[in-house]
């Protein structure tokens, strides 16, 4: 049991207990002992209830419970309080805008408790009529349970990957003479994921089927299922799981019809042929010689949408992809200062440790109250102990970064005296997200154009299955990027990566810089840093132009001459 899983199951008890009304002291015991948690690096699995008890901020209680949670997977009062709660109420504690107070007023007061009632309450508009609702309310909550809706049976990629992973070696461990090949959108590194795919090459097919059906993990669908695929479940991660069942000669020209869009496959290139026909017509030893084959370079994987990638690898001109050994600092982090789970010391030893020259702290600023927004003096505090970490850390080195909250009317937090104090800032929106396509570009438009702003953090703040992003004009903001000199970030967070990889290619032939950013207030988060960098080679993003591929030099350089600019 990872940490991230126990600290969840203690924050779902707590919720519970609020939708419940029990003493809010227990209640608020359990958000203590996450806050708590969230500190600790080493794996609290296989720890002993003693060196648990040992843990600040943890106590008896709270130690015997993470016991329990390693033995059996859960613990006696979250399964009462499940047991007491119909599935459908737990499933509604995830609609965004709505917390366990409002839930508990849907399920007691509305009699609804289900998700598909609660959808139904809203389109016959009842749910405006309940006390502590309204219309605006009842709206906001069908659009989330229709976005809901629309996403079920998704994983993210960050989700869905590792079961994929252990999928795939199961599958090679079970059948150790076969070639096996993990395909689909999971090989393509998109953002979301449907299902889980495979290529297993074999000449005993309904063999090898029976030694598949045979993983605990899988669960086949007979009816679905043929001679050459075997379609199911994956339990894990709960997605739909297909394994094409083909011949060796077969199997490279399989693994490339199934990683790739549907447009890589079908345009036509030379005397009028598509990739698909060559696959149809030969057989080949592996994918590099069907490209060659078809008088193209070798594409890689995350490139084969079906956008310029084929005529690029016609002329020979593919851009040689970002890599994640590429990165040389990491930016857009918080601290224990606004709302991360550690210190900035902590942040930078542990940015450092992993072989990075810099690290970028980007605290809340002030109008971000919930997220413990700095104030004025502590943005001076901050700025005291980052100086004299930079003097005990050297050569690494802390920037003083802010993620400035774009407000309503596009300006940036804090008056210009305090902004100068910054290396660099990201400008980010937070508030007001409820914004028409014109509203939203107008208000990153007028941030970008502020002399202060280094960079746009996530510009649509979507959060991938959870909310959708306010509309914008990618392409003025990113020719108002152009114009002003504004790295825009790759929020490499796996339930943002914003700017979406659909823009990286347009925002690199205006000449864009783009930072891959984690955004993260953990020091885990610094390990996301891979989303991002798998989100920029979709769009073609090269170290060339990946802002933090420089080095510390050319990054304090860089900030030094653009402040200079400005003042």
């Amino acid at each position: 049991m990872e940490n991230k899983n126990i600290l969840k199951l203690f924050k779902l008890t707590a919720e519970l207990m609020e939708l419940h009304d029990e003493n809010p002291f227990k209640i608020r015991s359990y958000g203590n002992a996450v806050a708590a948690l969230e500190l600790v690096e080493e794996p609290l699995a296989g720890k002993q209830q003693a060196d648990l008890e040992r843990i600040n901020g943890v106590g008896k209680g709270i130690a015997a419970k993470i016991v329990e949670i390693n033995q059996t997977g859960s613990f006696a009062e979250l399964d009462q309080m499940l047991a007491a709660t119909p599935p459908g109420v737990v499933e509604m504690l995830r609609i965004k805008g709505i917390g366990p107070k409002k839930v508990r007023v849907i399920w007691k007061e509305l009699g609804t408790e289900t998700v598909e009632e609660l959808l139904e309450a809203c389109e016959q508009n009842k749910l405006s009529k309940v006390k502590g609702f309204g219309a605006k309310t009842q709206e906001n909550i069908r659009q989330a349970l229709l976005f809901t809706q629309q996403n079920r049976g998704k994983k993210l990629y960050a989700e869905a990957e590792p079961g994929a992973l252990e999928l795939l070696q199961a599958i090679q461990d079970a059948l150790p003479d076969a070639q096996v090949e993990l395909v689909g959108a999971l090989r393509r590194k998109l953002e979301i994921v449907e299902q889980l795919q495979f290529v297993v090459a074999t000449d005993a097919p309904v063999a090898v089927a029976e030694k598949i059906s045979g993983l605990e993990v899988l669960q086949q669908d007979v009816r679905q299922s043929g001679p050459k695929v075997w379609r199911g479940s994956h339990s894990l991660t709960s997605l739909t799981t297909e394994i094409k069942l083909v011949s060796a000669d077969q199997f490279a020209g399989e693994v490339l019809l199934q990683s790739a869009a549907l447009g890589h496959l079908t345009q036509p290139l030379s005397e009028g042929k598509s990739l698909i026909s060559y696959i149809r017509n030969e057989n080949f030893a592996s994918e590099e010689a069907i490209y060659k084959a078809a008088g193209l370079a070798y594409i890689e994987p995350e490139l084969r949408e079906g956008t310029n990638e084929l005529q690029l690898a016609q002329e020979n001109k593919l851009p040689t992809l970002l890599d994640l050994n590429d990165l040389k600092g990491i930016l857009h982090n918080h601290s224990t200062y606004s709302d991360g789970a550690h210190t900035l010391e902590q942040m930078a030893t542990y940015c450092r440790d992993l072989g990075y020259e810099y690290l970028g702290i980007c605290d809340h600023s002030k109008t971000a109250s919930y997220a413990g927004g700095l104030r004025e003096g502590d943005v001076l505090r901050q700025h005291k102990e980052i100086e004299e970490l930079n003097q005990k850390l050297a050569p690494f080195k802390i920037f003083k970064g802010i993620e400035s909250d774009i407000l309503g009317d596009g300006s940036l937090d804090y008056d210009p005296d305090i902004l100068a104090s910054f290396d660099f800032i990201v400008a980010s929106i937070h508030s007001s997200l409820n914004m028409d396509e014109k509203k939203a570009t107008a208000r990153l438009i007028t941030a970008i154009e502020n002399p202060y702003t280094t960079m746009l953090g996530h510009p649509t703040g979507r959060l991938l299955l959870r909310r959708e992003g306010y509309p914008i004009d990618h392409k003025a903001v990113i020719d108002a990027c152009a114009a002003n000199k504004v790295i825009i970030e790759i929020n490499a967070n796996p339930w943002r990566l914003d700017l979406d990889w659909r823009w990286v290619q347009y925002a690199l032939e205006q000449n864009v810089m783009l930072s891959i950013n984690p955004d993260a207030h953990h020091t885990s988060g610094y390990h996301d840093m891979r989303y991002g960098v798998y989100m920029g080679r979709k769009g073609g993003l090269t170290k060339e132009m990946t802002f933090n591929a420089k080095s510390v030099q050319e990054v304090e350089a860089y900030f030094r001459e653009r402040k200079e600019r400005i003042g």
